[in-house]
């Protein structure tokens, strides 16, 4: 019984990473929380499906279809959809409707479904016709620029561009990356002190709350399916 991922980074600026997933057996998983939207293309028993998804503030348990393969596009963070705000679509989504195997429909018009190889020219496509977005705003923030606005303009902004705050966005990050390590076979210790946890205590709540994991699991690669790359299989 597993999921079996396989995630590469992405040189778009409009793209965190694509990835790849088949699932043998397994009827439900972990689903862990995370800052970015995404859209998702699945086939299973000769039907096709895609479906846009949000940020995740929790870990929770999700249904997986058995026998499927999926195809996901994961979006940066300040990126959005023209019709559908983030904060809608935040510990949710929606299933888009008419999909086939070549073809998917997003905001009134029909676009080509991408495999792992051609999602980036998908996303340019939906960018040239003005269905993905982004605030600059945003983006100058989360590369360590202090816009000339007040802080309440940027929390209102980020908030509108993300559905989550910059706090949330940096402690799911920071439990994630933790649990990447941890699974990798650094230390509760180490982590503690490389991501500024206030004690293991502190260390083992996040994981609770945003993966769904012991530090014991993520060591020993117990506990089921989860959706996340425990296994370091990232492609560059």
């Amino acid at each position: 019984m597993e999921l079996r991922f396989e995630i590469r980074r992405s040189d778009s600026p409009w793209v965190d990473s694509v990835w790849t997933c088949t699932s043998e057996r397994v009827t439900a998983m972990t689903s862990v929380a995370g800052v970015r939207w995404g859209l998702v293309f699945w086939e299973q028993d000769g039907r096709h499906y895609a479906a846009v998804t949000g940020p995740e503030t929790r870990t929770s348990t999700a249904p997986v279809p058995e026998g499927a393969a999926f195809t996901g596009i994961e979006f940066a963070v300040g990126t959005s959809l023209r019709v559908l705000p983030t904060p809608e679509l935040v510990d949710g989504g929606l299933e888009l409707p008419d999909t086939t195997r070549r073809t998917f429909r997003l905001d009134g018009a029909r676009w080509r479904t991408p495999g792992a190889d051609d999602a980036e020219a998908l996303v340019e496509r939906l960018v040239r016709a003005g269905i993905v977005v982004r605030d600059p705003l945003v983006t100058e923030v989360l590369r360590g620029h202090e816009p000339a606005v007040s802080g309440r303009t940027v929390e209102r902004r980020f908030r509108a561009a993300t559905g989550l705050t910059r706090g949330a966005v940096r402690q799911i990050e920071r439990a994630r990356t933790a649990a990447e390590l941890l699974a990798a076979g650094d230390t509760a210790a180490d982590v503690v002190a490389k991501f500024e946890y206030f004690d293991e205590a502190h260390l083992a709540r996040a994981l609770r709350t945003y993966v769904g994991r012991t530090v014991g699991q993520l060591r020993e690669g117990t506990g089921g399916a989860i959706a996340l790359d425990l296994a370091q299989r990232s492609t560059s």
